[in-house]
């Protein structure tokens, strides 16, 4: 009958425990709780960066108040960076080193090697590096490529497959044609397209529809046009789209082109064997001129219906917006799918230009947030011209 009572208050031990973590030790978090060893020092990686001095290297606190410890030195951050991921799970480390960009201000402290070799990749972190990209010495340039690298090829092992897959049927179901000649025909669709012609007397289908393989297989079928916004905001859909860019351009039957812009626009066709390239040659920040890079889009369309034009921005336009409505239009007019993506992270939805969101779905153009695992089926969606899968709908 022991047991009981003994769980109950192992319980309420750890409860007050995670409490005294969460609250930090200052005289009014009412716990009461002291921790010892490991606890002691998970607290002080804690306090390093959300404690009361701000995270700037305090040490004026009162005793046993939380207080600030990382100071600005890069062999102190580099420590908490090693404390951090020894203490917590992959998942945390990220959110802690997001932080610690923010609110302790250590972006130009990521320009140093041993910096670089102690933080955990991820998406935001290669973010932040392409933004301090021309600012980067030569010295850390290498290790910068390196962590990017690492993350462009996790995110291409979880993305590649079921892209091609994916686009791979889209691309088969959209080249069928209906009139094909006998060596052409696919006999499995087309019977189970007649089964409602079965004659049972003669035992056979007559086929009213005929069902084909579209014909030379190896021939480009689809041309995208991946155009993105790398204004600051845009930081991880840059990133993503350069991924899934990569992915479309290994595929022989899409002809791919990957567009970045802010005021001007940069063609990064050329680089797209490899997404660490396009990303480096991407600069984060600075205005945004949608139309401008739409023009630039429209005049590399030479085969309108079978092109499809995904454009990826927060549509906040610093150029002509009612020229860049117009230029919409005309692609849609002239039998381009268009395809408007407000994000393409695993973030949700920015703030955006609701006005011209607005203005894009009166012209059949919804503009929506896109996750990574979704974007395989809106671009099938696309290439097969049937209404897009928007998330919520």
């Amino acid at each position: 009958m022991t047991d009981g009572p003994m769980t109950d208050e192992r319980a309420a031990d750890e409860r007050l425990r995670r409490w005294r973590l969460v609250l930090g030790g200052a005289e009014a978090d009412g716990t009461g709780c002291e921790l010892t060893g490991r606890d002691a020092a998970m607290d002080r990686t804690l306090a390093a960066l959300y404690g009361s001095g701000g995270g700037r290297g305090g040490g004026d606190a009162r005793p046993g108040q939380r207080s600030a410890g990382l100071g600005g030195s890069a062999p102190n951050v580099a420590r908490w960076l090693g404390d951090i991921r020894t203490y917590f799970p992959t998942s945390v480390v990220q959110v802690m080193q997001r932080d610690a960009i923010d609110r302790l201000g250590l972006s130009a402290l990521l320009l140093e090697p041993e910096m670089l070799e102690a933080v955990e990749p991820d998406v935001h972190l290669v973010g932040t590096l392409l933004s301090l990209n021309k600012a980067m010495p030569e010295t850390s340039r290498e290790t910068a490529r390196a962590v990017v690298r690492k993350v462009v090829a996790e995110l291409e092992r979880r993305l590649a497959t079921r892209t091609r897959s994916t686009l791979t049927g889209a691309l088969d179901r959209s080249a069928r044609v209906h009139r094909p000649r006998h060596r052409d025909i696919d006999w499995n669709r087309t019977i189970r397209a007649n089964l409602k012609n079965y004659l049972p007397e003669y035992r056979t289908v007559v086929p009213e529809r005929l069902i084909g393989y579209g014909r030379a297989s190896r021939a480009v079928k689809k041309d995208v046009i991946l155009c993105i916004d790398q204004s600051g905001s845009m930081a991880a859909s840059v990133v993503y789209a350069s991924v899934f860019g990569a992915v479309l351009a290994s595929m022989r039957s899409i002809a791919t082109r990957l567009v970045v812009f802010d005021t001007s626009v940069v063609d990064l066709t050329d680089q797209l064997d490899d997404p660490v390239d396009v990303l480096f040659g991407t600069q984060l920040g600075g205005g945004t001129d949608i139309n401008r890079a739409l023009a630039y889009c429209q005049s590399k369309i030479t085969r309108p219906a079978e092109t499809v034009v995904v454009l990826i921005s927060d549509l906040y336009e610093g150029g002509i917006r009612d020229e860049m409505l117009k230029r919409v239009a005309a692609m849609k007019s002239a039998g381009v799918q268009f395809v408007a993506l407000l994000a393409l992270s695993d973030e949700g939805a920015p703030a955006y230009d609701r006005e011209h969101a607005a203005a894009l779905a009166a012209l059949g153009t919804p503009a929506f947030a896109c996750t990574p695992d979704h974007f395989p089926e809106v671009m099938a969606a696309a290439i097969e011209k049937r209404p897009l899968p928007v998330p919520g709908e």
